[in-house]
């Protein structure tokens, strides 16, 4: 949808040498709203994530942190992770003083499970998102994670994560009452198996499609409305959905990668030596998570069943996940990221692209230092493009060189999310809709130094600005910025 090419100068505000960017108003697939999800999972000692996100001394979410998650507005949010194969659900429901803390066998530390089911419903009710929950699935296989050091079992079976649909969601749930909560919690979404593939100790394919089969059985015995996400990465796809698909509405897989290779500037502090270096290398680092995207659809291919990207974000080695993710020009790059998500939404039906919320991981949406939380450059993106977009996505019939460019529609409304890939020039366009009249528009526009570095008191500086579009159709888009334009026809 988008073509490389050249821009002029940023100086230059006028619409001298303007490219046509030229929009098919034909809708063309349903896009997802859970192409803009978050997920919630308990860090430990590694990072601070949610126990940074509580206030225990009030029992609640810290109300800092929630007001930055309603301007997030993520659609849906998946409790779990790693965390899954070793969590057992019932140690953190309940009253907090018969709460059973646990020892985090990934991430270090104790966790307290002072959050846990109805802790995370309440958040995703507080900030309008839908709820997703892993569950433990044998520990998938792993056997260091299916007892803890002091000899405790750690893995579950179908039969408990049956049990836990059952507190979720009956409204006659004898447990679920007895602990206080009346009002079922209402889960709809429910994920058997992470990143089962990526251990070659764990489960094969042929037992996790087995297992997952069985898990998937067990909880709709519980509800049978629910829907499952069972693994699919790594070529178990196919398969999973020859053995389990009956049972399944979606595919999982993750991406976390780190782009550009060895030779790369995103490693350690290279990145702050040659700016120009730098921006080349994450404007390009969308290419290997279309690759990746790709070959899942490739995989999924006859299956029926729509992909989730359940977990997806950049593995960069440097301090706290490296500092160039708190950098503007990281936000851009995290925005052509999302914008191959919107090209593939014909398949790809939930999808993130970071970790939630935390205390130093630079790779996380939110983060939280000391009482104050904020959102990082790529949560900024997500949260622009989340507020604004269409229901339907629509092609491009010409896109201006330098412009990554997705357009979607909901009725005479028509949305562009709109990436200069040019760092220090702007790229005028003229925009159309093909055999309509743009009435009125607005857009919504972050442009700032490529450079510039956010943390907790420069938070709102890449806050975007509302701006009006102007009748005669022409718009200059400024250097290394990020828009998203609302059209009436």
């Amino acid at each position: 949808m988008a073509a490389p090419g050249v821009a002029m100068d940023a100086a230059d505000s006028s619409t001298e040498g303007t490219s046509s960017l030229a929009i098919d108003p034909s809708p063309r697939f349903e896009l997802s709203p859970y192409l803009y999800m978050q997920f919630m999972e308990p860090l430990g000692t590694t990072d601070g994530s949610v126990a940074a996100a509580w206030d225990h001394l009030h029992n609640r979410w810290r109300e800092g942190f929630i007001e930055v998650s309603k301007e997030l507005a993520p659609t849906l949010m998946r409790w779990g992770g790693c965390f899954s194969s070793y969590y057992r659900w019932k140690e953190a429901v309940g009253p907090r003083e018969r709460r059973r803390p646990m020892l985090n066998l990934l991430w270090g530390g104790i966790e307290s499970n002072q959050v846990g089911t109805t802790e995370f419903v309440d958040y995703c009710r507080q900030v309008g998102a839908d709820a997703l929950v892993c569950v433990n699935f044998e520990s998938d296989g792993r056997k260091p994670w299916m007892k803890d050091p002091n000899g405790n079992v750690r893995a579950a079976g179908p039969e408990e994560a049956a049990e836990w649909v059952d507190y979720c969601n009956n409204p006659g749930s004898q447990a679920r009452l007895a602990d206080g909560v009346r009002e079922p919690c209402r889960i709809a979404l429910w994920q058997i198996g992470n990143e089962t593939s990526y251990d070659p100790n764990g489960f094969d394919s042929e037992t996790a499609a087995a297992k997952t089969l069985e898990f998937a059985k067990a909880m709709r015995k519980a509800d049978p409305t629910i829907k499952l996400v069972g693994w699919g990465d790594s070529g178990w796809a196919k398969r999973m959905a020859e053995v389990a698909g009956s049972e399944l509405q979606y595919l999982a897989f993750h991406h976390m990668y780190a782009p550009g290779g060895s030779n790369s500037p995103l490693r350690g502090n290279d990145w702050r030596k040659d700016p120009a270096r730098t921006w080349a290398a994450l404007m390009e680092a969308y290419k290997p998570h279309e690759a990746k995207i790709r070959a899942m659809r490739e995989q999924a291919a006859g299956t029926g069943l729509p992909l989730a990207l359940t977990e997806c974000h950049f593995a960069l080695p440097g301090p706290n996940r490296n500092s160039v993710l708190s950098s503007w020009a990281a936000g851009v790059s995290m925005a052509r990221l999302l914008n191959v998500h919107t090209r593939h939404g014909d398949v790809l039906k939930i999808a993130t692209a970071a970790d939630f919320c935390g205390t130093r991981w630079q790779n996380n949406a939110i983060l939280i230092d000391g009482t104050r939380a904020y959102m990082q450059p790529v949560a900024r993106v997500m949260s622009l493009y989340r507020h604004h977009v269409g229901q339907q996505a629509l092609d491009l019939l010409r896109t201006p060189a330098d412009l990554d460019v997705t357009a979607s529609r909901t009725g005479n409304k028509m949305f562009l999310h709109v990436v200069n890939t040019q760092r220090t020039r702007s790229v005028p366009a003229r925009v159309t809709v093909a055999g309509m009249t743009i009435r009125s528009g607005r857009v919504f526009e972050i442009a700032v130094d490529p450079d510039f570095e956010v943390w907790a008191e420069t938070r709102d500086v890449i806050a975007p600005t509302r701006k009006d579009f102007p009748a005669a159709g022409s718009w200059s888009f400024p250097p290394a910025s990020v828009s998203a334009l609302e059209l009436e026809v």
